[in-house]
């Protein structure tokens, strides 16, 4: 890859200072550094973002766009601290034949790369264990790969105790049906993170990710006969 843009060390030691200072008064004084290191993470994720763009079709106009705010919504939360201790941003797949996004935290001592479906509505997830219940081979193939063991391990989510309503607690497919929420996971080090080739595996852990949106994009713009609801 000749696009050879990194994340710098002084990204990762803003974070720990911000984590032990998380306070109004620490920030609006360290805002210009705060802003600099921003823009290292823009910078990244809009190298990332225009890799990502040669295979696939993104909504998400550019790196900027794509990292979310540091300011915490308190409204609601017991935890009362006003800042993210974390870099996180999204990736937006194009249209609605199109499912799934790429999401990215970074955090020091805990980054990770994630895709998929963090929350599906009552419709969506009741065609996907459809479409388990009816085939649940085809995607046991995906999560069976060798790119997708690799990459991601296994497949990731909160999980009901027992069988869905609707469905038999012995189904063959029910390690797949008792899932809330599908997501795949890819963690790094501190020193991967750091490195120059970060970028680039960044990008082959997103990537790694397409047969298993392409998949759940088809289920989810067809009915069980595999006609198109779109």
């Amino acid at each position: 890859m000749k696009n050879q843009i990194t994340i710098p060390k002084s990204s990762l030691d803003f974070l720990s200072q911000l984590k032990q200072n998380n306070n109004k008064p620490w920030f609006e004084e360290n805002k210009p550094k705060y802003l600099v290191e921003l823009n290292h993470i823009e910078t990244f994720a809009g190298a990332l973002l225009q890799e990502l763009s040669k295979t696939d079709v993104l909504e998400t106009q550019s790196g900027k766009r794509s990292v979310y705010r540091i300011y915490r919504d308190i409204r609601f939360s017991k935890d009362k601290t006003p800042f993210k201790a974390y870099w996180g941003g999204s990736y937006k797949r194009a249209t609605s034949a199109r499912r799934g996004g790429y999401y990215f935290h970074i955090e020091k001592g805990n980054t990770s790369l994630i895709g998929g479906f963090w929350g599906p509505n009552a419709a969506d997830l009741k065609r996907i264990r459809s479409e388990f219940a009816h085939d649940p081979e085809t995607f046991k193939k995906i999560l069976n790969s060798k790119s997708f063991k690799n990459t991601f391990g296994v497949l990731q989510g909160e999980q009901l105790k027992t069988a869905p309503k609707g469905f038999d607690k012995d189904h063959e497919a029910i390690d797949l049906l008792r899932f809330k929420q599908y997501l795949i996971i890819k963690r790094f080090t501190d020193e991967e993170v750091l490195s120059p080739k970060f970028l680039e595996q960044a990008l082959e852990t997103f990537q790694n990710m397409r047969p298993f949106f392409d998949y759940m994009s088809e289920v989810l713009s067809t009915d069980i006969n595999g006609a198109s609801v779109l």
